[in-house]
């Protein structure tokens, strides 16, 4: 869809924090790339839907339901919500909604193929650690209850945030064989295999690689990982201590080739890497530095061995930038913070990857995550 500004117009989904009464769940704006106008539509209300993902075909939506959050009961199990999505309304129509098998989601990933949804669960109450779990998902955009929970055993040295496993991001590799589950709580990035035909039994669906996992470096927090177009070069936050790891990728192993930091020297606050995204053309790679930072660190692309290098820092303008995204025009950049209820609309350069002085600014409540989604 084409606006009179001449930009493309798309669909913005917008999940939240609803403790406090601030938010009522997933916001729907339509977006105009030309003109940086944005139009709330739609709203549907769901319990903290703090990470969405859209099915390839854009008819569903899938969010998470982080439960138990700071405040409720640690037996209280999260949950996964599915919604009807129509494209030409921008309206939600809830499907329905199943236990996460687990405490805190907080990322959802579907298959390639698009059999199966999968989360990680922060923390599971009753275990040692974190978990993820895998979910059918229906023609008609039902999710079902879990088929499969993988558990990960283990610590790291962070007292308090690394006392045993904590899922934090499930992603498949680009040709759709295996399956990286970053564990902040171990420091590993565990490597799977996705058989999607296993038999009778689904337990086959998912088992260790060879080499298992990759070690990061003790008490660094592995958060999420991304892979460039070529599916040759993946990039992981780590949360701890704020840094972007590059890594080679072929045939399921990870070969960690550069590691930068996000935060300027001598900073002497808290930090907390966060979320991770390239631009649309690949030449420029963005990153969440949270705590007392509340930045977006841009890096330039080498794109004769995936390298980076530090360009720019800039001032998310509020507090917590846990999620962001960029449209796919590549001209505007969306920050959520979270703790000050605010998102932000930087106007982006393609051609250096610049951020603009002069953002749009959006009042919502706890915002975290952002989709965008062509309504045509």
């Amino acid at each position: 869809m084409v606006s009179s500004s001449g930009g493309l117009v798309y669909d913005l989904l917008i999940g939240t924090y609803t403790g406090g009464g601030k938010s009522e769940g997933i916001y729907v704006y339509r977006f105009d790339t030309g003109s940086g106008e944005l139009t709330r539509i739609a709203s549907a209300q769901t319990v903290n839907p703090s990470y969405l993902v859209v099915s390839s075909d854009r008819n569903y939506v899938y969010a998470v339901n982080e439960l138990p959050g700071d405040n409720g009961p640690a037996s209280q199990r999260g949950g996964i919500s599915a919604f009807r999505f129509d494209r030409a309304s921008g309206q939600l129509s809830f499907i329905n909604r199943v236990s996460s098998d687990g405490n805190d989601p907080c990322y959802l990933s579907i298959s390639p193929d698009g059999k199966y949804l999968l989360t990680a669960n922060y923390s599971v109450a009753a275990n040692s650690g974190g978990s993820f779990a895998v979910f059918p998902l229906a023609a008609d955009g039902h999710v079902g209850a879990s088929v499969l929970t993988v558990h990960h055993e283990g610590g790291g040295p962070v007292k308090g945030r690394q006392d045993n496993s904590h899922v934090h991001s499930t992603v498949f590799s680009p040709d759709g064989k295996y399956l990286f589950a970053q564990d902040l709580g171990v420091d590993k990035v565990f490597a799977y295999r996705y058989t999607p035909d296993p038999g009778s039994s689904n337990r086959g669906l998912f088992g260790p690689t060879n080499a298992r996992y990759t070690q990061i470096k003790p008490g660094s927090g592995p958060r999420h990982l991304i892979f460039d177009a070529s599916g040759k070069h993946a990039y992981l936050t780590t949360e701890l201590n704020a840094s972007v790891t590059v890594f080679d990728y072929r045939d399921g192993k990870l070969t960690p080739v550069q590691t930068l930091p996000m935060t300027a020297p001598g900073f002497k606050g808290k930090i907390g890497g966060g979320a991770i995204h390239l631009s649309p053309d690949g030449r420029f790679l963005y990153a969440t530095n949270r705590g007392d930072v509340n930045q977006l660190v841009q890096f330039a692309v080498d794109a004769s061995n995936g390298h980076l290098k530090l360009e720019k820092r800039y001032s998310t303008l509020g507090k917590t930038p846990r999620e962001f995204a960029i449209d796919p025009s590549g001209r505007w950049l969306i920050v959520g913070n979270q703790d000050s209820d605010s998102a932000y609309f930087f106007r982006r350069d393609p051609q250096t990857g610049n951020l603009a002085s002069d953002p749009k600014q959006l009042s919502i409540g706890s915002p975290v995550d952002f989709k965008f989604v062509s309504p045509s």
